[in-house]
């Protein structure tokens, strides 16, 4: 299995996910066998399906907070994966709202598919997690949900950082700064002050963070009116660093972003400029 992103769906806010005007799967991340499903919210499994993704071959799923749009799948997600508890494997990481519950919200996680995991694993900040050759670091945010995460995965080939659902803070440019590929969830275009990263606070923290590739998702409705193409286009022309804004379904090669990759292949290039006549 090569290395992939697969974005199963786009969706922000609960208003985008009621209307479904993009879908709300979370995304899919793709190295040699192992295969993570982050933020699996409604559709995740159905959109699986239309992808192509066989959630039987899941290592791990990764949960960044207890809100609907970012979790509603899980349990049936765990279903599916393991035939019921038949065939019981692969690895739950995600904050303790989501696990245990809090004072305002319920445990997502049933108790009944709790058994059917491997492992449950309660992210926290600088508490380092791996599974199979990938380690993976959760990373603070700031959000309604105290314990939200977002998420730094470190494989053989690339490093991504994925923000999960937080607002701007300066802290969050260092988080991320390493990372060759950058999701970040830019519910808001221009400036805002709602809850949630718009794209005025993805240029600072592009500036910052300095990646290769910065991958915009989580969309409102005020971004989907707006353009999520036209804020990406602006957003690299402030910056100069490449931006996409995510599509349903889309695609992407990591490791053709991977700083060390480019640093391979310039210095072949060098080699072989050196050795010619």
């Amino acid at each position: 299995m090569r290395s992939r992103i697969i974005f199963l769906g786009t969706a922000g806010n609960l208003g985008v996910v009621r209307k479904q005007s993009r879908s709300s799967g979370g995304f899919i991340v793709q190295v040699d066998d192992t295969q993570i499903h982050v933020d699996p919210g409604p559709g995740a499994l159905t959109n699986a399906a239309l992808a192509g993704i066989n959630v039987r071959e899941h290592s791990a799923i990764l949960v960044s907070h207890a809100h609907l749009n970012h979790c509603n799948d899980l349990n049936a997600l765990i279903h599916a994966m393991t035939l019921n508890g038949l065939d019981s494997h692969g690895v739950l990481i995600a904050p303790a709202s989501v696990v245990h519950g809090t004072e305002h919200i319920k445990p997502v996680l049933a108790d009944h598919f709790a058994n059917h995991l491997e492992k449950i694993i309660i992210a926290q900040p600088n508490k380092k997690i791996a599974i199979d050759s990938i380690e993976i670091h959760p990373l603070v945010t700031k959000h309604a949900d105290i314990h939200a995460l977002g998420f730094k995965l470190f494989t053989p080939e690339f490093v991504l950082a994925y923000s999960g659902d937080t607002s701007y803070k300066s802290e969050l440019a260092s988080e991320y700064a390493g990372a060759d590929i950058l999701v970040l969830n830019c519910q808001h275009p221009g400036k805002s002050k709602e809850p949630g990263l718009c794209s005025s606070d993805i240029i600072k923290i592009l500036t910052k963070a300095k990646p290769t590739l910065c991958i915009l998702t989580h969309f409102s409705q005020k971004m989907l009116d707006a353009k999520p193409l036209y804020e990406a286009r602006e957003i690299q022309k402030q910056t100069g660093i490449q931006v996409i804004a995510a599509e349903d379904f889309m695609t992407i090669d990591p490791v053709s972003y991977s700083a060390e990759l480019k640093q391979k292949t310039l210095n072949l290039f060098g080699k072989e400029q050196s050795e010619s006549p």
